[in-house]
């Protein structure tokens, strides 16, 4: 019996092991790279290109089921939660986790779907998706404690956890949303 129920889940979870080998292998460039963005002003730039990409996320999702009032609600509830966490995130380094962490909890979740669609258990897979996701920001803090240029930072792993839950919380609510539309 294979690891994974489908291909889909082996190309999900591979996906997911590619996203988090690039968090960690650009922890000892990140300040260096930040630093230079910065200062040709292409952080912002970089940054909304992001949120451009998670908003088509969103917005690709939402056009899958049939709008009705109910829906189309939920669809801009999801944006303006983006849009206050984004608002509220004071730094650069801090909106790069709503990218960063949404990304890896959404292929999570994902892959915990596929698994549970494919008859294997998996309980309550979208908590099991935030809590992975926790815990990679974890061991991400902890190699930057070992990083001489880089600090160990607790609000990191609540931004990371955070970004996470907001990411699995919308996907959980559209999906919710289609099927309540679109009941097959």
């Amino acid at each position: 019996m294979s690891i994974f129920s489908s291909g889909r889940e082996r190309r999900l979870w591979t996906w997911t092991l590619i996203v988090v080998a690039i968090l960690y292998s650009t922890l000892g460039v990140t300040p260096t790279v930040a630093a230079s963005l910065l200062s040709r002003n292409l952080n912002a730039a970089l940054f909304l290109v992001g949120m451009m990409l998670v908003g088509a996320t969103i917005v690709s999702r939402g056009l899958r089921m049939r709008l009705s009032g109910a829906n189309l609600g939920i669809i801009l509830g999801v944006a303006a939660a983006y849009i206050l966490v984004f608002v509220r995130f004071t730094s650069t380094e801090e909106r790069s986790h709503l990218i960063e962490y949404g990304v890896v909890a959404a292929f999570i979740h994902a892959a915990l779907e596929e698994r549970a669609r494919q008859g294997r258990p998996v309980p309550f897979y979208p908590v099991l998706a935030v809590l992975a996701a926790a815990l990679i920001g974890v061991v991400d803090e902890l190699i930057q404690h070992i990083i001489p240029s880089r600090v160990f930072d607790p609000m990191d792993i609540f931004f990371n956890t955070m970004a996470g839950a907001i990411a699995v919380a919308a996907i959980t609510t559209l999906a919710w949303a289609q099927k309540r539309t679109n009941p097959s």
